[in-house]
């Protein structure tokens, strides 16, 4: 197996189990061929590999021998997946789970996700890639679960040791209770009561003293500090120092209420609670091998200090356990929340201990990831809610979920994207980040009140998406010769337009990079930041601080920028910064909402700009689409369907009009489309184009002259697409609409 570990240490390790011999895998299905596909998945690895035709039959390989994952089927004759699974957790709880089904039901997903039944859900048909390395981090886990039980026996051995070891050093030679009773702050009876406690309970003075309220702390504080002359410090104005946790054993500190402050060469700064213990100091002078400087501190912040330098308390091996047994590190968050309105705010947080709701949000987030889904939609429905994602730009129903549950997962989304789980009635709007091994993605979160309950949709933006070239998009060359030559001009405004989900963002980063030199200081302005670019200093719009797109827009233009990405023009404010900003001297790129590049002028005029302005700044206009690209692995050429054709209008009548579609297959998951491709309409400024728009000359006029200067139109580059075998007819229909057969 490959030590997947490695890519993340940088060594690889060395596993019980992989020292032991090889991994036992057991795969259960009713269809004898998906035995077969899958075997193949794992024949280059080093597995043992064992097949079950049902849940009976998996659970007697089970019973032979130590098996280390188990993948099973859903929909199985007598005993289904998930009470097979359930069943296999209760016997061997170690090992992994994962379910492989092609019915996303409600059964089926509950399976995945009450009492932690399995480590993953995936849906059919697999990604052989994905499920070699999801097998190969759940194997790796499987094997740090194990080191992390004898790290518990471990530790709970050691932890006895270092108590005994603690209790034996606590001695009857501090002063402090002499010095009180001198100052007549405690009686000679309460003297010998504390001694007595001491003796009998093994436990510093200063803490027994404190349990019996006879005097405030404050006071012995301040008596140390007068009479004694001892420094009385303020822990939370001195950093901690992580490197002073190894020079004090833990369990010694929290026993004796003590705390290393600060390490001057060989000489160590001691908070202590007791700095009267003559004997606790000479202990931890032989112990750390230092000199010491002693100083007091409130016992208080002695506590903070220690859980600062060791950890907030003694750790939790079974919630570290939990953790690592899981493939994501939201695993930890979770909420329900009752149906009831009338609930306080205290009741609704107290109600988030039940784990479906984790494990439901996760299994939702991370199936997007997984299937490369561009937005997550949770939508309450009159019979059930349904998780729907969008691929490709189309929605597609994945996951059925009960009503009952279906407000318990909105209280978890909520919570992890900080809005107010106890507001119902308004919409609100946030942002999560989830990490997950390989990946970060950024979610934008809306919730919006509808009759059936609360939607929930997010947006993904993956932090790790790499920006495409000019070349990669589906620029023709024609498309291609003008966009270099509009984003060769060292000034004016490049637009790109089209509707919500069209690619503008994608084209803008392109053309950003495009010509890209490290003697240019480039500027982007986003809501959100969609692509991440080291060389390039990013700005997130916050509006709800006042942190708006002009008001980011004029600051920037102060910062000597050459070339300023403008995320969206959306009012005549930033529209008006905008084009001044491209006729001083800056190169601009933003994006606008209109539905061709002709459209787009008439959009600006609209918003309020000045015709010689717009002639005068606007370089060029790109109108896009996004359709979906045919698989490539299943393309086959079909007949051309006639009543689609004229459907499409005069660019489709053509002769050598040729149509391809998908047949479908495990790469494109049986739909025959994998991944997308865009259909452009390139607007390049000249002259002629500039006087016309200068004297105010009507769309069609300016639409006319276009044409005339070579621009094509988006159904022709749709067309050429066609014929090329890149996308279908259906997809050219869905995405541009019916158009005219005349121009």
């Amino acid at each position: 197996m490959t030590d997947l570990g490695a890519l993340f240490t940088g060594k690889p390790t060395e596993t019980p189990a992989r020292a032991a011999g090889t991994y036992r895998l057991l795969i259960v299905d009713d269809e004898p061929g998906v035995l077969n596909a899958l075997k193949r998945v794992f024949r280059q690895e080093n597995y043992q590999v064992l097949t079950a035709g049902s849940g009976d039959e998996g659970l007697q390989r089970l019973a032979e021998a130590t098996t280390h994952l188990v993948i099973s089927d859903f929909r199985m004759p007598g005993m289904n997946g998930a009470q097979f699974l359930r069943a296999v957790r209760d016997r061997s709880p170690d090992t992994i789970r994962i379910m492989l089904t092609g019915h996303a039901d409600s059964d089926a997903v509950m399976g995945a996700i009450n009492e932690g039944a399995v480590y993953k859900f995936i849906l059919k048909p697999w990604d052989d890639n994905d499920l070699r390395i999801t097998v190969s981090l759940a194997l790796e886990q499987f094997d740090l679960v194990r080191r992390n039980r004898d790290l518990v026996k471990d530790n709970e051995h050691k932890a006895k040791e270092i108590s005994a070891l603690s209790r034996l050093a606590v001695t009857n030679r501090s002063q402090l209770g002499f010095l009180l009773h001198k100052k007549n702050l405690l009686t000679s009876a309460q003297l010998q009561e504390l001694f007595r406690l001491q003796e009998t309970r093994r436990e510093p003075l200063v803490k027994l003293l404190m349990e019996k309220e006879w005097i405030s702390e404050r006071v012995v504080r301040d008596l140390l500090k007068k009479d004694m002359l001892i420094e009385e410090v303020q822990l939370a104005e001195i950093a901690a120092d992580p490197a002073l946790a190894s020079l004090i054993p833990h369990s010694f500190c929290e026993r004796q209420l003590v705390a290393p402050v600060r390490l001057d060469g060989r000489r160590l700064i001691l908070a202590m609670a007791d700095p009267l213990d003559t004997g606790l100091i000479d202990d931890i002078r032989f112990t750390a091998g230092l000199e010491l400087t002693v100083v007091t501190a409130d016992i208080a912040d002695i506590r903070g200090r220690i859980a600062q330098l060791y950890g907030d308390g003694e750790v939790d091996f079974k919630e570290l356990e939990e953790l690592v047994s899981t493939s994501d590190p939201y695993e930890g968050i979770e909420v329900v929340i009752d149906d009831d309105e009338s609930m306080s705010l205290d009741e609704l947080l107290r109600g988030t201990e039940e784990p479906p709701a984790i494990r439901m949000a996760n299994a939702i987030i991370l199936e997007a990831i997984r299937l490369g889904a561009s937005d997550i939609h949770i939508q309450p429905r009159t019979k059930s809610v349904v998780v729907r994602y969008r691929i490709d730009g189309v929605l597609q129903d994945k996951i059925h979920i009960p009503h009952q549950l279906h407000q318990s997962l909105v209280s978890r989304l909520k919570i992890m994207a900080e809005l107010d789980i106890s507001e119902r009635r308004r919409p609100q709007d946030g942002r999560i980040t989830v990490k997950t091994p390989l990946r970060v993605v950024d979610l934008r979160v809306s919730s919006l009140p509808t009759i059936n309950g609360e939607k929930i949709v997010m947006r993904l933006l993956d932090r790790n998406s790499a920006v495409l070239t000019l070349a990669s998009i589906g620029l023709s060359e024609g498309n291609l010769r003008k966009i270099d030559t509009m984003a060769a001009k060292p000034q004016g405004i490049i637009l790109a337009t089209g509707p919500t989900g069209s690619g503008k963002t994608t084209t803008l980063y392109s053309l950003l990079q495009h010509n890209a030199t490290p003697d240019k200081n480039y500027v982007t302005i986003e809501d959100p930041v969609e692509y991440y670019l080291d060389m390039a200093g990013q700005v997130l719009v916050r509006e709800k601080i006042g942190l708006t797109f002009p008001l980011i827009l004029r600051s920037i233009l102060r910062q000597d920028p050459d070339v300023v990405l403008l995320g969206e023009i959306r009012d005549f404010e930033t529209a008006e910064v905008a084009f001044h900003a491209a006729l001083t001297g800056h190169q601009v790129f933003s994006t606008l909402h209109t539905n061709s590049a002709v459209a787009t002028i008439a959009r600006l005029f609209d918003l309020g700009l000045k015709p010689y302005v717009v002639a005068t700044a606007l370089e060029g206009i790109v109108a896009q689409r996004l359709a979906r690209r045919i698989c490539p692995a299943c393309r086959a050429e079909v007949p051309i369907d006639r009543s689609l054709q004229l459907r499409l209008g005069k660019a489709f009548l053509r002769e050598d009009l040729r149509t391809f579609k998908g047949t479908g297959c495990p790469k494109c998951n049986g739909s025959g489309y994998r991944r997308r491709i865009g259909l452009y309409e390139v607007l390049l400024a000249d002259d002629t184009l500039r006087d016309r728009i200068g004297g105010g000359a009507s769309m069609l006029e300016i639409g006319h002259v276009a044409r005339q200067r070579g621009m094509s139109m988006l159904a022709e580059d749709a067309a050429e697409k066609v014929i090329n075998g890149d996308t279908t007819l259906e997809e050219v229909l869905r995405v541009l609409g019916p158009q005219p057969t005349e121009e």
